[in-house]
């Protein structure tokens, strides 16, 4: 009797049906849409942090570089050469090649506190290493003359960016996501080794391959393998062991022994990287402890922007609309019990409860909620299919934020080269993809838009009195 009588008023009421069902349906289908493009943005975001972290690192600690320190010390050996130049001791047309590998971004760590931050409660594995530039300066010494200026143009300054990582564990740290396509990666033997990997680009970029040999911070090492990164990624240039790195590397005039200037660290589960990142902020009060969440916050570029507009906006948006089109659906379902007074108070005159009534009316509402659920579920796959057709590629720039330089000098030129080194700008495509979590909460909604209508217009169907069909009846 149930569904008999919910086809047969259905059927009877169609219109009325379809325009509630297509409301529902807008409103469930933008949230699709909207949900779809906020997973793609996570997604962009994901390969961008997935780059920067390694499989595996769910937190990064480094150190801020101490005040006064960073661009100015990365060309000492060339600020002693000019000052030897301008005094005289270094006679015009001698050649000068300086070339240092410097620690130009972060403070450093000692392997003491490595130590300390791998011992830390839910702390799976720790690695240190060390992000470093190598900078190059290279020309001839010109005539001088007492008061005269800068003879910046004629030398050239040239850098690339190195990472110190360490042998013996490749997880967590720069190489963990990194898979070897010619050549072979680092092995226990290699700790103290001239030998180094060549990221895949810019091998290309450069005509390595292995065997080819590269000057860093004044020693050559052997390329040994040639490594890629996922799609997304902002890699530094050349990877060596990290002994070798701490050995020929300076923060100015300091050298590195024994020290790092990042941390990567893994904790046990997901739910723990709040305790663990309070862990080592306690430990290490003066270091910078970044989560995943921590770093999105720091890309920047049109990742960002769609990733505020898609979480903001687009949420706002869908929300409103959901609302409408769920008042929509109230608004008519108890303007349809009103015209239906005359049969539900004939109803109630022939023996049926309040209780009957309200169920028969939640069934219909129900069953268009339904509906409307199946046509905003394809609604939002055709959202989701308009975006991945017209989506552009997304940029992300990621890094240090560059410092401000001062002057026009070789010092200033290599610290422009320095922060543009330090900082990557990567391309990500972003895609809508439709999951079963919006599905099912499309369901949800299309059942939970169908349950309100239903409520308000079941509790006005069950306030009729049989007396209301007779004061109908002309």
């Amino acid at each position: 009797m149930f569904w008999t009588y919910l086809r047969r008023e259905l059927r009877r009421r169609m219109r009325q049906a379809i325009f509630i069902a297509l409301g529902l349906a807008l409103g469930i289908g933008l949230v699709i849409t909207v949900t779809s493009a906020a997973t793609g943005v996570q997604n962009a975001q994901a390969a961008v942090l997935h780059s920067l972290y390694g499989v595996g690192t769910d937190l990064t600690v480094t150190q801020p570089p101490k005040q006064g320190a960073g661009g100015t010390g990365i060309s000492f050996g060339f600020r002693q050469q000019i000052k030897q130049a301008r005094s005289g001791q270094v006679a015009a047309g001698t050649k000068i090649n300086d070339n240092e590998l410097q620690n130009t971004q972060n403070g450093t760590l000692s392997t003491a506190q490595l130590a300390a931050v791998s011992r830390q409660q839910h702390v799976t594995a720790a690695t240190g290493a060390l992000a470093l530039s190598d900078i190059t300066v290279t020309g001839t010494v010109p005539p001088l003359q007492a008061g005269s200026g800068s003879f910046s143009s004629n030398f050239t300054t040239s850098t690339f960016t190195v990472d110190g990582v360490d042998v013996a564990r490749d997880t967590p740290g720069p190489l963990s996501s990194a898979a070897v396509t010619s050549g072979r990666a680092f092995g226990q033997a290699d700790a103290t080794a001239d030998v180094a990997l060549a990221d895949a680009s810019y091998a290309t970029a450069n005509k390595l391959k292995t065997g080819s040999t590269v000057s860093i911070g004044g020693t050559t090492f052997t390329i040994i393998g040639i490594v890629s990164v996922p799609q997304g990624s902002s890699p530094p240039d050349l990877y060596i062991p990290l002994a070798k790195a701490q050995q020929i590397g300076a923060t100015g005039t300091a050298k590195l022994s024994n020290d790092v200037n990042t941390i990567y660290v893994s904790a046990d589960s997901a739910s723990n990287i709040p305790a663990v990142q309070q862990e080592l902020t306690r430990l290490l009060p003066s270091a910078t402890v970044t989560d995943a969440s921590d770093l999105a916050s720091q890309v920047t570029g049109s990742v960002g922007n769609a990733a505020s507009l898609a979480n903001n906006l687009g949420k706002w948006l869908s929300v409103a609309v959901l609302a409408a089109a769920f008042g929509l659906a109230i608004l008519l379902t108890m303007a349809a019990v009103t015209r239906r007074v005359r049969e539900f108070g004939t109803l109630k005159a022939l023996g049926w409860r309040g209780s009957r009534i309200v169920g028969q009316v939640m069934g219909e509402s129900v069953a268009i909620g339904v509906v409307g659920g199946v046509a905003g579920v394809g609604l939002g796959y055709l959202g989701a299919t308009i975006i991945d057709t017209i989506a552009t590629k997304l940029s992300a720039i990621t890094g240090a934020s560059p410092a401000s330089v001062n002057g026009s000098g070789v010092a200033a030129k290599l610290a422009q080269q320095v922060n543009s080194a330090a900082t990557h700008t990567v391309y990500v495509t972003l895609t809508a993809p439709v999951t079963l979590d919006a599905i099912g909460l499309a369901v949800l909604l299309a059942i939970a838009g169908g349950l309100l209508a239903g409520m308000f217009g079941g509790w006005r169907a069950a306030r009729l009195r049989p007396a209301a069909a007779l004061a109908k009846v002309e």
